[in-house]
């Protein structure tokens, strides 16, 4: 199976859009479908609560022919046109979508960040986990949330195989991102939320990218748009993963960034495992 994460920062901008900044994510779209992964999952894609439009349809369909997609996006009382995910899978592939719920505060529950697929061999479950927030004045909510996460992923595994991606929100590790001195109160590298990820994985989870790579220095998935050298003078943070049960974590054979270009924050991420 060949699988890709993105956070594509707004879905709608990208295929309905004439920006520069749409432009480029344009092209990572259509170099993704020319890819030929079995499911791409997409998160913060910003759609309305009805969820994609007749337009959006119709891009979708042109640039991934031979897909179809299930998505979710936030509802209220949660903030309109705010986070949501969706996910592409090959035509005639045989998923079961759900949309779960994990008992998370405030009005996370309602922001469309989880979307999971069962398949016969296992579940493809993605996730756009909530940011710590300016100030971190989301984090008691942050750690809340992955508690119940880590619940949920924990639970699908005694049913079935779990491969789970997304833009998790944290750099684990001070070899996750170029500058982790001056981060450490910084949201995303918080010791809260590093240890939440910690116990993630402690629950019988392993990151494909460093169970493949080991520990390779200076690969990032997310460089901060409003520093406009960062990509160029890779300062990014890896934040956003494949992990997997540890029933299947040898069947692991690539975990990678997708090249983005010349685009700024976000790199797709890619896996490939025989199931």
């Amino acid at each position: 199976m060949k699988l890709i994460s993105w956070n594509i920062d707004s879905l709608n901008a990208a295929l309905t859009s004439d920006s520069a900044r749409a432009l480029l994510s344009r092209d990572v779209l259509k170099n993704l479908a020319g890819m030929d992964a079995d499911i791409i999952a997409l998160q913060e894609t910003k759609l309305s609560a009805k969820g994609p439009t007749k337009k959006h349809i119709e891009c979708l369909e042109e640039i991934f022919s031979d897909y179809d997609h299930v998505w979710r996006s936030s509802v209220e009382p949660a903030r309109k046109g705010y986070a949501g995910t969706m996910f592409l899978y090959k035509k005639g592939m045989d998923v079961k979508a759900t949309y779960p719920e994990i008992g998370a505060p405030c009005t996370m529950d309602s922001e469309g960040r989880i979307i999971t697929l069962e398949l016969d061999s296992c579940y493809v479950t993605q996730v756009y986990t909530p940011n710590a927030g300016d100030g971190l004045k989301r984090l008691d909510d942050r750690q809340a949330w992955d508690k119940k996460y880590a619940d949920y992923l924990e639970g699908l595994a005694k049913h079935k195989p779990v491969l789970a991606c997304g833009d998790y929100n944290v750099a684990h590790k001070e070899i996750d991102l170029a500058n982790p001195a001056s981060n450490h109160r910084s949201p995303g590298f918080t010791d809260e939320e590093r240890e939440g990820f910690t116990n993630l994985l402690a629950r019988g989870f392993v990151d494909t990218f460093r169970q493949v790579h080991g520990d390779v220095e200076e690969v990032y998935s997310w460089w901060a748009q409003r520093v406009k050298t960062s990509k160029v003078n890779n300062t990014g943070w890896r934040i956003d993963y494949w992990i997997v049960s540890q029933d299947v974590a040898d069947k692991v054979r690539v975990s990678e960034m997708v090249d983005s270009g010349e685009r700024q924050d976000h790199a797709p991420i890619l896996l490939e495992v025989e199931l």
